[in-house]
């Protein structure tokens, strides 16, 4: 049986790789490297992110996606094709058709990147799906009802906010806040109250550890090792759940903003079927800690985590191209 389909979940930090009947085949960072001296690929997913802040002059590892859409056209389709070849295997005789999942905030141009790197990386046909409907299917939220739904899905690069009805957006927003941001935002943080300067994998790791998006009784502490920005000697500190929350606070403030104008922006009687039914969150930054409670206190709507909430968008990508016909209005692009 070939199997000539797949779903993408194309993230800023993690790609996710579905074939209908099997499930998450691929989860794996979005990060390539590559030699300087000759533009040769020379690895892509997990083995790329752990040369990431320790390659030498020659080789480059970088993350070819910013905020959900392709900043490196060319690395994105060779990070494309190696996913594709290695979820189908490299000898096949059908060219896979391919659903991709894209920020809802993406311009026309960076639409047409993204097909036109996934069919050059391989593909017989590209389709296009908004996160936020992918999101919702992935979560078993029936779209098709007459009932409003809303979905916000934080990523590594963005955060989208939807309020769905009929298989179709009503109101949504994008913004570029995710994952990345908050890491960022503990490096930078840390550098200025400890002169301690860490590395993003570093950051990344402290924020799963004991980053909290509400202030804990019980704080979480946790050895943190750099370089002094004085010294320039090598130090190690130790960091509480207090000083995560403290650095996230304005990257937690824009979602908490856009979540509210698209609620603002939400026609009344789909407000009323939201206030019933709550939010739903999806995406890896919805698992940092609290951050259901803190968005349920700043909107007075009740906010749950799905179930496996990184795996939503890759799901829904998956069942939407198994069912093309049903959910064609939500399909934006195709080729």
């Amino acid at each position: 049986m070939f199997q000539k389909k797949i779903g993408i979940d194309l993230g800023t930090t993690t790609v996710l790789v579905y074939i209908p009947k099997r499930g998450i085949v691929i989860n794996e960072p979005s990060v390539v490297a590559i030699s300087l001296t000759d533009g040769e690929v020379l690895a892509v997913g997990i083995e790329a992110k752990e040369m990431i802040g320790r390659t030498p002059d020659t080789i480059i590892a970088s993350r070819p996606l910013k905020d959900g859409v392709i900043a490196d056209y060319k690395t994105t389709e060779a990070m494309l094709r190696y996913f594709i070849n290695k979820a189908l295997g490299r000898i096949r005789f059908f060219r896979p058709e391919v659903m991709i999942a894209v920020p809802a905030g993406i311009t026309s141009t960076e639409k047409r990147a993204v097909i036109d790197a996934t069919v050059a990386a391989g593909a017989k046909a590209a389709y296009i799906i908004k996160e936020p409907i992918v999101a919702a299917i992935g979560a078993n939220i029936p779209i098709g009802s007459a009932s409003g739904h809303m979905t916000i899905d934080i990523g590594g690069g963005t955060s989208e906010i939807a309020v769905i009805s009929l298989g179709g957006i009503v109101a949504a927003t994008s913004v570029r806040i995710g994952g990345n941001k908050f890491d960022a935002a503990i490096a930078e943080y840390i550098r200025k109250k400890y002169s301690l300067a860490i590395g993003e994998r570093t950051s990344e790791e402290v924020k799963i550890s004991i980053g909290s998006a509400m202030y804990l009784e019980e704080k979480l502490k946790m050895e943190v090792k750099g370089r002094d920005m004085i010294t320039g000697l090598p130090k190690i500190v130790t960091v509480t759940s207090d000083d995560i929350t403290e650095a996230i606070q304005e990257e937690l403030n824009g979602i908490i903003s856009a979540v509210k104008s698209v609620l603002q922006k939400t026609p009344p009687e789909l407000s009323a079927d939201v206030i019933d039914k709550g939010m739903i969150l999806s995406g890896g930054s919805s698992q940092l800690r609290n951050i259901d409670k803190l968005l349920t206190r700043a909107t007075g709507v009740q906010a749950f985590v799905a179930d496996e909430p990184m795996l939503c968008v890759a799901k829904g990508t998956g069942i939407a191209l198994e069912n093309l016909e049903l959910y064609k209005r939500s399909i934006i692009a195709a080729r």
